[in-house]
C-alpha cells in the first residue's frame, strides 16, 4: 500500500503540474477535475496504511516534487502532449493495480476493495484524457515513463 500511497503523491505532482502550464481552461479543469479524485484516492492509502500499521514512503515529497516538474513540462508541450501523457500514465498505473491485485491474498478485502476503485478511476480519467484530444506519446517516452515508475515503486517500497 506504500507504492501506491506514493504513486497517488506522485499523480498529485503530475495533475498539479500540468493544469499549472495547460493553455486551454477545459483542459486545466479535466486536469483539476482528475488531482481532486487522486485526492481520494490518497486519503484512501493513506488511511489503509495506518490500519496496517505502515507508513508511507520517506521519499513522498520527492516524488511529488519530481511529478511536479514532469508534468509542468508535459503542459509545455501543449495541451494535446499533456492529455496524452495522462492517458499514458493511467494505462501504465491500470496495468500496476492489476498486478497488485494479482498479489493481495484474497482474504484481504479491504485493500482490494480500494485498489479496484482506484484502477476504475484512473481508467476513467485516461479515456477522458483521451477523449479529450489527448494524443499518443512516442515509444521511447512511453519507455522512459516505465522505467521511471519502476524506479519510485522499487525505491518506495523500502524508503
Amino acid at each position: 500500500m506504500r507504492v501506491n500511497h506514493a504513486g497517488e503523491i506522485a499523480a498529485q505532482g503530475l495533475y498539479h503540474g500540468q493544469a499549472l502550464t495547460a493553455r486551454n481552461p477545459e483542459t486545466r479543469a479535466l486536469l483539476e477535475r482528475a488531482a481532486r479524485e487522486e485526492s481520494d484516492h490518497l486519503a484512501w492509502c493513506e488511511q489503509r496504511l495506518k490500519e496496517l500499521r505502515d507508513r508511507p514512503s520517506l521519499l513522498d515529497p520527492l516524488w511529488y516534487a519530481g511529478s511536479f516538474a514532469i508534468g509542468a513540462l508535459a503542459g509545455l508541450a501543449g495541451d494535446r502532449r499533456s492529455l496524452g501523457f495522462v492517458a499514458e500514465t493511467e494505462r501504465q498505473v491500470e496495468r500496476h493495480l492489476d498486478g497488485h491485485l494479482e498479489q493481495l491474498a484474497p482474504s484481504d478485502t479491504r485493500s482490494r476493495a480500494i485498489i479496484e476503485q482506484m484502477r476504475a478511476d484512473e481508467r476513467s480519467h485516461g479515456e477522458l484524457a483521451q477523449a479529450a484530444g489527448g494524443v499518443a506519446l512516442p515509444t521511447p517516452v512511453q519507455h522512459l515513463m516505465r522505467t521511471t515508475a519502476r524506479i519510485m515503486t522499487t525505491t518506495a517500497r523500502w524508503i
